[in-house]
């Protein structure tokens, strides 16, 4: 019999591939996945060789994977979504790629052979998931001894207040969306793991909330909900998400961080 657990596990992934379905195009537009640089300050921190095999965990449109080939002998992209997969694996031909490939699969159950990558990434999916300590725990089970485990993600701010309101925003603009963690939540995480802290690299984004809406295809009522606690919070801050207006426009901040970690 299924469990309780189980259910919602499934449930979730559900909800994941009707969101990621429904935003793929538009998700592969975005420019927080798009921009070049934020890409190669990602691939440098992961530094990868040339005789190296890499896997990106939750790849989406593949950015990640792609630049990553650009560097290694093999390269693998895995996404519980068929959509995106689709847009990487065209991307891939456009550029003519030969030594990068993209399948379905479930982050929490890899098909993958113990120790089998050099590198594993992840980049901003951890929000999306349920348990992330056990999609840690598969990207560390691929991953051989000495090598490469990277995740980039937002991050929610330490205050626990804070953070709790910055995720009910996030949640009602992505429905996918479980719960950003503070940054020593995820450095915690890392520990627990076995896994060895290398590097942190963390920037903020300043996003225009109608363009960061319409990406997602956030349904009426629940825009209009954000609306109105953004503006809310334009005199409180109890988000902190710093929320301003410039021309004419909500803006708001996101944090990023990326860690890089060694597999002992």
């Amino acid at each position: 019999m299924a469990t309780n657990a189980t259910i919602e596990t499934n449930d979730h992934k559900a909800a994941v591939r009707e969101e990621f379905t429904r935003q793929a195009k538009a998700y592969a537009a975005a420019p927080v996945i798009t921009d070049g640089e934020r890409l190669a300050r990602l691939v440098r921190a992961v530094d990868p060789q040339p005789g190296d095999r890499a896997i990106e965990i939750a790849t989406g449109p593949g950015y990640v994977a792609m630049a990553l080939a650009e560097h290694c002998r093999e390269v693998v992209g895995v996404d519980l979504t068929a959509a995106p997969i689709a847009i990487a694996q065209r991307t891939s031909r456009e550029r003519g790629l030969t030594n990068v490939r993209f399948e379905v699969g479930e982050a929490d159950n890899l098909s993958y052979h113990d120790g089998e990558f050099d590198i594993v990434v992840c980049r901003f999916a951890f929000h999306h998931f349920l348990n992330p300590e056990a999609i840690l725990a598969q990207m560390c089970r691929v991953c051989r001894s000495g090598g490469t485990v990277a995740v980039q993600d937002l991050y929610a701010n330490e205050n626990p207040a804070r953070a709790a309101r910055c995720n009910r925003i996030e949640q009602l603009r992505d429905t996918s969306h479980t719960r950003s963690l503070a940054l020593s939540e995820l450095i915690a995480m890392m520990g627990r793991a076995g896994l060895e802290v290398e590097s942190v690299h963390s920037e903020r984004l300043i996003t225009e909330m109608e363009s960061w809406l319409a990406s997602a295809q956030t349904s009426p009522d629940r825009a209009a909900e954000v609306r109105q606690m953004l503006e809310s919070d334009q005199r409180s801050d109890t988000s902190g998400m710093m929320p301003f207006v410039r021309d004419g426009a909500t803006h708001f901040v996101q944090r990023i961080a990326a860690i890089v970690c060694r597999r002992a």
